[in-house]
């Protein structure tokens, strides 16, 4: 142990260390990790930024990290009935799939306000988590919240206690994430997910919330202009060493394991997204040479574009976009799915239309 004090898992940490850390955040092997998760990252940005249209996949990479970021608190819904509940008229029978879409909600809601104001603030973080729940609950003001062990009901960690207590905690975090240091963005968005994750401000949605946070973090400090980073299906693929890292942090103020942990989820996932990227904008390129082809009447960039922009599409959706009227695009789409670019579904009263070739690109891991 590296502190003088013994530290209990059943017991409040109210003793949680104040920001910044007292250990070495600037070790060789941070340094040289931090050199390749930064590339990845500036490239991914780079991609994004050269696209003909930047927000095109941005729906879809949202939903993506929205499934994922759910599914590590064990809200299951798959990307297919994501997607098409983001399209269908229809709501959402399933609770999780709710659940799923709130989240989406709520990382937009940040964007747009990170947009208007650039700062992260505790009043932020609580209209966060209250759009994921869909309640007006604010900071855990009672006791009792422990964190256990799934498997063998084992209390592995009791977060801060008293509504003051947790407040000063996230004043100092909020202090730390504005202040003028030498600290690289990247080894500071990685604190301060510890340190949000370890204060566990909510009485539920703390993970949600936190992992939303990460992302607005790289808005504002320009790492990305936009959300376009799929970081839970790391975390999901790497699940326990996510946890462990965290408690080697509580338990030995071991920040270098944890900080190399969330370089390395950088890298991965803006590695990933990069080539996701070129696959889209490839297979993007090859429809709509094909479409021109074998349906120039009906072909148009915008066209094509909508069929890009989520797996599924529908009639009202063109003739939003100025594609025609209803009756007009709805013999597109069919002639679309006649000559082998969609599928159709029935989905309540509504017909949409499965771009499929993109999907299987998307669910490609």
């Amino acid at each position: 142990m590296s502190t003088d004090k013994q530290y209990n898992p059943e017991v409040p940490y109210n003793e949680l260390p104040l920001l910044p850390p007292k250990a070495d955040l600037e070790t060789k092997v941070i340094l040289r990790k931090l050199i390749t998760a930064s590339r990845a990252l500036s490239e991914l940005k780079g991609a994004i930024t050269n696209l003909p249209n930047p927000t095109l996949f941005i729906d879809t990479i949202n939903l993506q990290e929205a499934q994922a970021s759910s599914a590590i608190e064990n809200i299951i819904t798959t990307q297919d009935e994501l997607f098409k509940a983001s399209v269908a008229e229809k709501k959402y029978e399933n609770h999780a799939t709710k659940e799923v879409m709130h989240y989406k909600d709520a990382l937009w809601f940040g964007v747009q306000q990170i947009e208007a104001r650039p700062v992260l603030t505790t009043n932020l973080f609580i209209h966060l988590m209250q759009i994921i729940k869909e309640n007006q609950s604010g900071i855990r003001n009672a006791p009792g919240t422990q964190l256990k062990n799934p498997a063998s009901g084992k209390v592995i960690y009791t977060p801060p206690e008293g509504e003051n207590v947790i407040r000063e905690k996230l004043k100092n975090l909020e202090d730390f994430i504005h202040a003028e240091d030498h600290i690289d963005p990247l080894v500071k968005m990685a604190i301060i997910h510890y340190q949000f994750e370890a204060i566990h401000p909510f009485f539920d949605g703390n993970g949600r919330t936190g992992r939303i946070i990460l992302l607005l973090y790289l808005k504002m400090t320009e790492l990305l202009s936009l959300p376009a980073l799929y970081l839970s299906d790391y975390i999901i693929q790497n699940k326990d060493q996510y946890y462990t890292n965290l408690r080697k942090v509580t338990e030995d103020s071991n920040w270098e394991d944890w900080i190399l942990y969330m370089l390395d989820m950088v890298e991965k996932t803006a590695l990933k997204g990069r080539n996701q990227i070129a696959a889209i904008e490839e297979l993007m390129n090859e429809m709509s040479k094909d479409i021109q082809n074998k349906l120039p009447k009906i072909y148009s960039k915008d066209l094509v574009e909508i069929l890009f922009r989520l797996p599924y599409t529908k009639r009202s959706q063109l003739e939003a976009a100025g594609i025609g009227t209803i009756k007009t695009v709805g013999v597109y789409l069919k002639e679309l799915e006649t000559a082998g670019f969609l599928k159709s579904e029935t989905v309540g009263k509504e017909k949409l239309y499965l771009n499929f070739r993109l999907l299987e690109v998307l669910q490609n891991r």
